[in-house]
Order: structure tokens, then sequence, then C-alpha cells
């Protein structure tokens, strides 16, 4: 018990780390909270406001510190014996920590790349990454969801549905599920501007529109 308190303690701090502000600093950027519109600390505005190389390194510590510590858990922490809620705790961890940053007042990012790392360190079981991998691909080319707000609800949502009829591990469902709970109450809480949501069909010219501000 009190090494599983411990695993989730350290994915919660490993993700409390929010890199984009550290590299932005490192490659001598600015402020990228003030220059975002949304004042997300993540890796997307860490590409747009920090550039290239600031974006990449963002993008590779935030999957690490997601990765890390529940690769460890899985690995060395007697995972097969811990009670799944508890094991979800460790698995959401790193999510939490960057949404609700312990160094940063609590105010953090969505952890969309965090999300990534923490379903890929459950290898060799990855059947949970690659769910939320193809849906995301999936509503990036073949149903064309845009803007980005509403692709990751629907991929998040419906990645959440396949995951409770198709993933045997209740502590996997579990840990996605309060990832996704987390992940969308910072998109519902995001300050960036919600544009009308647009569906597209791959090779289709029509393209469906829905503005909630008119409903």
């Amino acid at each position: 018990m009190l090494q599983t308190v411990l695993f989730i303690c350290m994915g919660y701090l490993s993700g409390s780390v929010l890199y984009a502000l550290i590299f932005a600093r490192i490659f001598k950027k600015g402020d990228i909270l003030e220059q975002s519109s949304d004042h997300n600390p993540g890796t997307a505005n860490a590409f747009m406001y920090g550039g290239f190389w600031c974006g990449l390194f963002t993008l590779l510590f935030d999957l690490l510190k997601g990765f890390i510590p529940v690769y460890l858990f899985m690995h060395y922490g007697n995972a097969v014996k811990v009670d799944p809620f508890m094991a979800a705790l460790v698995i959401a961890a790193p999510v939490v920590g960057h949404a609700f940053p312990l160094f940063y007042g609590f105010h953090g990012g969505k952890g969309i790349a965090v999300t990534f790392g923490c379903l890929a360190g459950l290898f060799p079981a990855l059947g949970a990454f690659w769910v939320l991998v193809v849906f995301f691909i999936g509503f990036s080319t073949v149903l064309q969801i845009s803007p980005h707000f509403y692709r990751t609800v629907f991929a998040y949502a419906f990645s959440l549905v396949i995951m409770f009829r198709e993933i045997r591990n209740p502590a996997v469902v579990w840990g996605f599920f309060l990832i996704t709970a987390v992940v969308l109450i910072r998109m519902l809480t995001s300050k960036e501007e919600r544009k009308c949501l647009e569906v597209k069909l791959l090779g289709c010219s029509h393209t469906l529109m829905w503005d909630r501000r008119r409903t």
C-alpha cells in the first residue's frame, strides 16, 4: 500500500513539472503563456510560440514524465497485486499533476501528450495506447473533426467507451476514466476560443457545421 502511494506521489510530482515553460526559458522564447490565447503550458504552444526545438523537447519530456512513473510501477511496483483503483490512480497521476501542478499554483495544461506517455508506460500491454492513437488519427484524417478542442473531446470519449468494452484490466480502464475526466475538465475550463464544430468525411465535399452559441 505504502509503495503504491509513493508511486502515485512520484507520478503526480513528475507531471507537475511543466516542461513547456522550462524549455521556453532555455531557448529564450519569453513567456509563452502570455503570448498564447489559451495560456496553456503544453506541447502545442511550445511548438507555436517557442519554435521547433522548444516544441520537440517539450513533447519528448511530456511523454517521458507520463511514461517513466507508470512503467516503473508496472514493472517494479508489484502492480498485479495492487488494488485496481489504487493502480488506476498511479496511471492517472502524471496527467493530474500536469493539469493541476503543485509547482505552478495548480494551473497547468491539458495533458494530452502526458496521456500518451502514461498509456505507453503500460508496455507491453499497449491496447489502450493504440485505441487513443486510432481515434486521434481517425478524427484527424478519415472523419475530420475540427477545431482541436472538439477532436480531443471526441477522441477521449470514444476511446473510453471502447476501453470499457474491450480492455480487460480494470486498473487501465479506470485509470483512463480518471485521465479523461481531468483532460475534459481542463478543456472545458480553458480560455481557448471554441470555434464552430466542423465534421467532414474524407473525400466528401460537404462539411457539417454546428455552432453551440446559436443553440
